[in-house]
């Protein structure tokens, strides 16, 4: 029996058996596929450039190089205004730029900016860049407003500004404004916003006192608008549909980049004194680039 252990110990078949168990190679791991998150935060950041800003926003959502790549400050250049430190220093001041990188600066614009004493608010819209502009009924020049018998500002939840001017009657109409503001180059429209009636709520629901209206169905309101560089338009409407804002669209400008500002005049008339007119709230101007008026409830 121990000739047989020692001969088996001895046979060099069993040491090459051995030896090949022992420098057999073992199997190679498997290969991982790169995946999104191998992509180099420069190369993904090239790539969100040319998506608009709620595509980035999802994207960076993916993973980290997604994440970081969302904060290059030449992706979010290339979606703000090409004057937008004009836009700054107009609604901010200057300095806020030095202190936010781009992606900041996009969204601290994108929020409804009140500036002018509170009685303006600028912003862009989210989805395209464009710039958009409102005055409130007290950053206006109202013929009577300071005579409570005619104009009364009364506040109300409906308003942006939670105030608005309210006419109980008058013979002579007349609502003037003027500004001066760095729009970039495009098309914008410029709107009236107004309601025939005093809104309140009882017992949590909404009514719309129509008790003072009357006069807008008589002769049409003239709406006109003037800028600085010579353009003029104007319309003609009836005020109708009693109980909801409305938006009446004033004229369109253009703005061609040639100044670095615009000066806009505008007014809203109903000067026929044949008769009285009351029962209006006027709540504020409303710029709009162009390309957003379709999607805009308007007359």
């Amino acid at each position: 029996m121990g000739a047989n252990l020692s001969s088996s110990f001895a046979d060099p078949n069993v040491y090459s058996l051995v030896g090949s168990l022992c420098l057999q190679p073992s199997p190679p791991p498997p290969r991982i596929k790169p995946g999104l998150g191998d992509l180099p935060e420069s190369c993904v950041a090239l790539v969100l450039e040319y998506l608009n800003p709620s595509e980035i926003c999802r994207l960076a959502k993916l993973n980290r190089a997604f994440r970081g790549a969302s904060w290059a400050d030449f992706v979010w250049e290339s979606k703000l205004p090409v004057n937008y430190e004009d836009l700054i220093e107009r609604v901010f001041g200057d300095g806020l730029e030095d202190k936010l990188c781009k992606r900041e600066v996009y969204t601290r614009l994108c929020r409804a900016n009140t500036f002018d004493d509170g009685t303006k608010k600028a912003w862009l819209d989210k989805r395209t860049g464009g710039v958009c502009l409102s005055i409130a009924s007290k950053g206006l020049a109202i013929t009577g407003i300071d005579d409570r018998r005619y104009w009364n500002h009364i506040p109300t939840e409906e308003s942006s500004f939670n105030s608005v001017a309210y006419l109980q009657q008058i013979w002579w109409f007349e609502v003037d404004g003027q500004f001066e503001f760095p729009f970039p180059t495009g098309t914008y429209s410029l709107f009236f916003r107004l309601q025939l009636g005093r809104a309140a709520k009882r017992f949590g629901r909404r009514i719309c006192n129509t008790e003072h209206v009357h006069g807008w169905d008589i002769k049409p309101v003239q709406f006109q608008l003037w800028t600085s560089d010579g353009q003029y338009a104007s319309s003609q409407c009836f005020l109708e549909d009693p109980g909801k804002w409305n938006l009446y669209h004033a004229g369109d400008f253009v703005v061609d980049g040639t100044n670095a500002s615009t000066k806009l005049k505008f007014s809203m008339t109903q000067i026929d004194c044949t008769h009285t007119k009351g029962g209006l709230c006027l709540d504020s101007i409303l710029v709009y680039p162009c390309k957003l008026k379709e999607g805009l409830g308007h007359f």
